[in-house]
């Protein structure tokens, strides 16, 4: 089973984070600092990681240089979320180390729809009534 860490200072997304991920069986544990989420990795590095571009204490590049650099860093596949669509700020996730990115706020549909695309999970089975017309 995968694990995710995700690190933002929102609660409220760590939680929304949490239930999407359990609902197609990725583990994930939460931070809320960009310290704390580099203690965790060193405790057990993750396979996905969901980083904040705006954090208290650690700014998300700061992280990603320092995540890069930790043994077993290279592995994690870093998905850098953020409020705004900046080109600038993509590149500069991109050469800290991020591998994707996803706007915020994202719903279940966008989660599911990245992780399926960086083939972390296999798209869900779509539960009820089929849709299709015969």
């Amino acid at each position: 089973m995968r694990h995710c860490l995700v690190v933002d200072d929102s609660d409220i997304i760590r939680k929304v984070a949490h239930h999407i991920l359990e609902e197609v069986h990725v583990t994930s544990t939460e931070a809320e600092s960009g310290p704390e989420a580099l203690e965790r990795c060193r405790s057990a590095m993750p396979d996905l990681i969901m980083l904040d571009w705006q954090m208290p204490q650690m700014s998300a590049v700061d992280f990603l240089y320092l995540l890069r650099r930790q043994p077993g860093g290279d592995r994690p596949f870093v998905i850098y979320c953020t409020t705004e669509n900046d080109p600038e700020d993509i590149t500069k996730a991109f050469q800290a180390g991020a591998n994707d990115y996803l706007i915020k706020p994202y719903d279940r549909d966008s989660v599911i729809d990245k992780l399926c695309a960086i083939g972390a999970i296999d798209r869900p089975k779509t539960r009820g009534f089929s849709h299709e017309m015969d």
